[in-house]
């Protein structure tokens, strides 16, 4: 498959609304490999290319149908989504019911689990499949804002001719990714669509900031359990002789005893009760209690070095870090911004300078200090396996980098000038 020409042409600048023809054109010559007119907007570029991996018809797309009642209840009640639902609702539909708009909301698969709108335009959107239950994944239907956003994981509207399925050209779409603030995971995605001439300048604006309302609910509900956690753990510390924490299910800290207080303890991202060895702690003893986890510290004696860590950045999300060694195999979860670090670091065996590692992500070496700080996270959560003075894998560490079979799926919601160069052909 030949390389798309995507770059920073007329339409970066331009209010492509006004251009539906323009777009037309561009989809239609970039699509069969001729030089369009204007090159499009680099974040659509290059989910074309995506879409046209994942072989999606661009005249129809394709659907792997509905989820059943049962699934998607399942599914409602599985994510913290639903908790802030309310605001969401209240926030953006009545907003989308008088522009004819649609407010929907999916998960991290991109599945629809909740609808809500303007009647008219719920039917119209059934009868292109965009149904609660239906996949609205790049995988699927191609480039769209849920799917799109989901990637990028940034705010992002799509209009018109920029959905790579030519039956949703009468279509556009505002979607912002919504985030677990306790953990960074993503959660899924609201999104506001409806008729293509319909469309508001401010209506992206609008969903980027309810979405970030919903996060901010979130993000009080979570210090809110902490505390009810902070006041079990008070008692139970208070009889316990030696060093221990009380952390909720995501590692924050709700209380300490002969222990440095730190705001959150770095958790596998399987952890079960009984001995574990955790990077910044050591040998550790995990009981479960109500929301969270009681950590009995086993002194601070350390066992043998890691021996090998994997760095999986094969899937186009849910990267993960693995450290094995005599102590056992612990792997976590990566956030965007980690996961670009370690991929970084496991191409320069060599090490690299918080300057250069500044130019490696933002293309600016001055940017030291935001640098630092996440390397100091990293560090802590990988005890023993990240070295400084340059930042490196331990050299008695073997490395393994898993990377995806194709260019486009590498870390793709990834601006950092080396992933960039990294997806580049040739």
């Amino acid at each position: 498959m030949p390389h798309l020409p995507i770059g920073f042409g007329r339409l970066e600048r331009t209010d492509v609304r006004m251009s539906p023809h323009l777009l037309a054109s561009v989809r239609a010559a970039t699509l069969a490999g001729d030089v369009p007119p204007e090159a499009p907007r680099a974040v659509i570029g290059a989910s074309w290319e995506r879409t046209l991996g994942h072989g999606v018809d661009p005249d129809i797309g394709r659907h792997n149908g509905l989820l059943g009642a049962d699934e998607i209840e399942h599914r409602r009640r599985s994510t913290p989504i639903g908790d802030v639902l309310p605001v969401l609702r209240e926030g953006l539909v009545s907003v989308a019911d008088a522009a004819w708009h649609i407010m929907v909301v999916t998960d991290a698969e991109g599945r629809v689990l909740w609808r809500d709108g303007s009647h008219a335009v719920r039917r119209s959107a059934d009868r292109l499949g965009f149904a609660e239950g239906a996949s609205w994944s790049e995988e699927v239907v191609g480039t769209n804002a849920i799917g799109t956003a989901l990637i990028t994981r940034a705010p992002i509207q799509v209009h018109s001719a920029e959905h790579f399925v030519r039956t949703h050209h009468g279509w556009t779409c505002a979607a912002s990714p919504l985030h677990d603030p306790r953990d960074g995971r993503l959660l899924g995605v609201v999104d506001v669509s409806g008729p293509a001439a319909t469309v508001h300048p401010a209506t992206l604006s609008l969903v980027s900031a309810v979405a970030r309302v919903a996060e901010g609910e979130l993000r009080s509900r979570h210090w809110a359990s902490v505390e009810r956690l902070r006041s079990v753990a008070a008692p139970l510390l208070a009889g316990i002789g030696g060093q221990a924490l009380v952390v909720d299910r995501n590692g924050w800290t709700a209380a300490s005893t002969g222990v440095a207080p730190a705001e959150r303890i770095a958790l596998p991202a399987s952890v079960a009760a009984g001995q574990m060895w955790l990077p910044s702690l050591g040998l550790c003893r995990l009981e479960p209690l109500p929301g969270g986890w009681l950590i009995r510290v086993g002194g601070r004696e350390r066992p043998p070095a890691a021996s090998r860590v994997v760095v999986d950045v094969s899937r186009p999300a849910g990267w993960t870090v693995t450290v094995s060694g005599p102590a056992g195999s612990w792997s976590q979860a990566l956030s965007p911004r980690h996961a670009e670090l370690l991929y970084v670091l496991a191409l320069h065996r060599t090490g690299r300078t918080a300057a250069e590692l500044a130019g490696d992500l933002f293309g600016d070496p001055s940017r030291t200090v935001t640098v630092r700080a996440e390397m100091s996270r990293l560090r802590r959560n990988l005890a023993g396996v990240l070295a400084h003075r340059p930042y490196r894998f331990s050299e008695a560490v073997e490395v393994e980098l898993l990377r995806p079979d194709r260019l486009p799926d590498l870390l793709p919601h990834s601006v950092a000038p080396a992933v960039l160069a990294s997806r580049a052909p040739g």
